[in-house]
């Protein structure tokens, strides 16, 4: 059996978990996915994977192995598929990680167009509100909302979304709507982890930028967990204004302090710095350019 075949095989039972799970992956027969294992183990002279009766594990020379000859298939696949593209459509899988709330409102609604468009394609679509580690993860492209941390990353800023402070009608009636930003003090103020300045909220003022530190009753890592506080009449929330659908029309949520809100998130597609970028990347890339501006 040739290296390629090796590797593709000793790929597709890292990625899934064991043999026959491979085999189903590969089309081949459990019993060629394991000689071209044993194949591979006796050429290297290591052993790759702990084998027991229920699972199929890494050893610390598989996990270097699969970590260096990973990227290096990608690219032989990719080198292929570019090669056909232009006569036939970009095809093969594509992974995206997008927060849940944002993903939900503005990414999911463009997925039959991306699809129609590019029938060949299958995508991943991952929903999150955690950073997801793209290498890792596999990630073809993340879509952000906020800063970028990666290193390692390209960057493509395609809009922004102003920041909005919002509460409901029931809350204001209950204890005050207020009139400033040093008044968030005294008030239920319901903090979203995934912002930055999660008990740090930002303003601007005469004199420039400032921030008020504000408390709550309610801390999440999920956007929707603090929407949905907020309508019930919890507390005031911080929001990117993307992460409000129609809730910002609705006569029971007030938008509040809007002489001092001025600061902006980037709305960006990220992927992983490579040599080379797969066609299917490129042209998901340019679709959601062009359509995610059009929705914020």
């Amino acid at each position: 059996m040739d290296r390629f075949n090796e590797l593709s095989a000793f790929i597709a039972v890292v990625e899934a978990g064991g043999f026959s799970a491979a085999a189903r992956i590969t089309g081949d027969s459990q019993s060629a996915v394991s000689k071209a294992i044993a194949a591979l183990e006796k050429r290297l002279g290591v052993r790759l994977f702990n084998r027991s009766t229920r699972r199929v594990t890494l050893t610390d020379q598989g996990r270097r192995y699969y970590d260096r000859t990973k990227p290096l298939v990608d690219e032989m696949q990719d080198a292929d598929s570019e090669l056909t593209s232009s006569a036939l459509g970009v095809s093969g899988l594509i992974r995206i990680a997008v927060s849940g709330t944002f993903g939900r409102l503005h990414v999911l609604p463009l997925i039959p167009d991306l699809l129609s468009l590019n029938p060949g394609l299958q995508v991943d679509l991952v929903l999150s509100d955690i950073v997801r580690d793209m290498v890792e993860d596999r990630i073809d492209l993340a879509i952000r909302l906020g800063p970028v941390t990666e290193p390692d990353a390209v960057v493509r800023r395609v809009a922004i979304t102003p920041l909005v402070c919002v509460g409901s009608r029931r809350y204001f009636e209950r204890h005050g709507t207020p009139k400033t930003p040093a008044e968030l003090v005294e008030h239920n103020c319901l903090l979203y982890g995934g912002l930055t300045e999660a008990a740090n909220w930002p303003f601007v003022g005469q004199e420039g930028r400032f921030s008020v530190p504000v408390r709550g009753n309610l801390w999440s890592n999920s956007v929707e967990t603090i929407r949905a506080a907020v309508l019930a009449g919890v507390g005031i929330g911080l929001f990117a204004k993307v992460s409000l659908a129609d809730e910002l029309s609705h006569p029971d949520v007030i938008t509040i302090l809007e002489g001092f809100m001025g600061d902006v998130r980037d709305i960006s597609l990220v992927w992983p710095k490579r040599r080379f970028v797969p066609a299917r990347v490129r042209q998901v890339t340019d679709f959601f350019a062009e359509a995610i501006p059009r929705r914020t």
